[in-house]
């Protein structure tokens, strides 16, 4: 079961939900505080797990991430494995999509956002005005620590 979520924190979900234009379900608030609490981007499954005996099936907690990125509040992205993952857009700290670089681990599968790290594209010839303006996204494969021990 989900973490609660405090008074103050409640308000404060409830304010950006009304201002995105959303209405402020249990079921949004539930979603928007467990993406704000985690650490790494989450897939839709881990959500569900996370907020398992809440009584939301697996499609009520995805229409509410869908209405949620879609809203802006939170970001989707994509680390080649087929799988959205979804964290706060204040964590991305970006403009467009996401523009902070993350680690795939290519044995287990996780993703971890790396520390604070500004990564710039000059401006070059043959490099498209979009990368050279942040709209891009920076990805780090290997292996985890967890996997090489």
């Amino acid at each position: 079961m989900a973490a609660r979520i405090s008074k103050s924190q409640r308000r404060e979900f409830v304010e950006e939900l009304h201002e995105a234009g959303l209405r402020a379900t249990p079921a949004r608030l539930a979603v928007l505080g467990a993406v704000r609490r985690a650490s790494a981007p989450l897939t839709h499954a881990e959500l569900t797990r996370q907020l398992d005996g809440n009584g939301w099936d697996a499609a009520t907690i995805y229409r509410n991430l869908i209405a949620i990125t879609d809203a802006g509040l939170i970001v989707r992205s994509d680390h080649g494995d087929r799988r959205w993952r979804f964290e706060d857009r204040a964590r991305s700290n970006s403009r467009t999509e996401h523009q902070h670089p993350h680690f795939f681990c290519t044995d287990c599968g996780s993703v971890s956002c790396l520390p604070e790290v500004e990564v710039r594209m000059p401006r070059t010839r043959g490099l498209p005005r979009s990368a050279a303006d942040g709209a891009y996204d920076v990805q780090l494969r290997g292996v985890c620590d967890s996997c090489s021990d």
